[in-house]
């Protein structure tokens, strides 16, 4: 077994909050599972990071309804510094389906720290494979996603799987 690695952009991209600058040792950040008061922070995130495609308000809506247990936010106190939200298993399987830190907070570790939560929390439930979707572009989450122990599909980046132009790599883990 792959041990648990401890990742941003691309319905795992940062995104821009008004948490603004670093996260202070001051500051008590907790990584905690979402409530529905955190969807209206969950949307400008995500609204922030995927200004041309992001989730319509529904859709996150009935996500964080549907598997709460499996979407989780950096909590700053007064804000929130980012979430990732995956899918239940499905015969030991998981998508990732988004990841997003505010842009003043990149690069602080809260997305490999979202990300070794969520992953340990979907081995926990019995998860052996989590896959995700990324712009091939993206050398920035490519790399983390690497890091993480993230592995490319052999067949490379798919023609618009997201609709015309809109190219992406999948990428999974075995856990």
């Amino acid at each position: 077994m792959t041990p648990l690695p401890r990742v941003p952009r691309d319905r795992s991209r940062s995104v821009a909050g008004s948490t603004g600058g670093q996260v202070s040792q001051e500051t008590r950040l907790r990584i905690r599972a979402a409530t529905e008061e955190d969807l209206p922070h969950i949307v400008r995130l995500d609204e922030e990071a995927f200004p041309t495609a992001p989730y319509p308000y529904f859709v996150l809506r009935q996500l964080l309804a549907s598997f709460p247990d499996f979407v989780f936010v950096v909590d700053l106190g007064q804000d929130l510094g980012g979430y990732v939200l995956s899918t239940p298993p499905n015969a030991a399987r998981s998508w990732i389906l988004s990841l997003g830190i505010s842009p003043p907070l990149q690069r602080q570790g809260l997305g490999r720290q979202l990300m070794t939560r969520i992953l340990g929390h979907l081995h926990g439930q019995g998860v052996r494979s989590v896959t995700l979707s990324v712009e091939p572009g993206n050398d920035t989450a490519i790399a983390l996603y690497r890091s993480l122990g993230f592995a490319a599909d052999p067949g490379g980046p798919r023609p618009d799987y997201f609709g015309p132009g809109a190219d992406r790599l999948l990428m999974t883990l075995t856990l």
